[in-house]
């Protein structure tokens, strides 16, 4: 018998949601993501297509996507479906439910939220299931579109603020400063000075 890989398709028997390796789970995914970016610089666009398809079907992506949906700030807010995965049992199947063939999306669930101006607007509420499949398909095009965004875009990117784009302009611009920004502003008794 062969030996069980967590990086290639997804295995047949359920595995323990406590018993998952994350930290190898986050391993397997870096090393798919930065072969996905080699193939991609070398312009192998059939490499890249193939170890996006290997990505995305990979156990380590699955359990990563799940466990995104699963322990962010809006874990506990149901779409259509009314389903909430909490217990590992339902995160284990939604692990193995994440599956291309057969998938397709269901509608938004639509919520109005109040304005400050007492109107309202409209929010969708995709399912738990939407979301990790969007999770899971992040993994797989978010090495692409890093490579390929320009490198002095610094809005909603990974890894990326608005300490750098302040460090770019002032690189840009030549004018390098030895003193930190927050250190010139403050004075003497250690409050903020504006006159200076």
């Amino acid at each position: 018998m062969a030996a069980e890989s967590s990086a290639g398709a997804t295995p047949s028997v359920p595995r323990d949601w406590h018993s998952i390796d994350w930290k190898k789970a986050h391993v397997n995914v870096r090393r798919l993501q930065a072969r996905i970016v080699q193939a991609m610089k070398a312009g192998k666009w059939g490499k890249v297509k193939a170890l996006q398809h290997l990505l995305t079907r990979s156990f380590s992506a699955k359990a990563l996507a799940v466990k995104r949906v699963t322990e962010n700030q809006g874990k506990n807010t149901p779409g259509v479906d009314k389903v909430i995965w909490q217990t590992p049992t339902t995160k284990e199947m939604a692990i193995q439910e994440l599956r291309q063939r057969g998938y397709t999306a269901l509608p938004l669930r639509r919520l109005y939220i109040p304005k400050a101006n007492g109107k309202k607007r409209p929010l969708g509420i995709p399912t738990m299931k939407d979301r990790a499949m969007q999770a899971l398909y992040l993994q797989s095009v978010d090495p692409i579109a890093e490579t390929q965004a320009d490198p002095n875009s610094y809005g909603f990117r990974k890894e990326r603020s608005c300490a750098d784009a302040i460090e770019q302009c002032h690189t840009m611009c030549g004018c390098h400063r030895t003193v930190p920004y927050h250190a010139r502003r403050t004075g003497r008794n250690g409050t903020m000075d504006p006159g200076r």
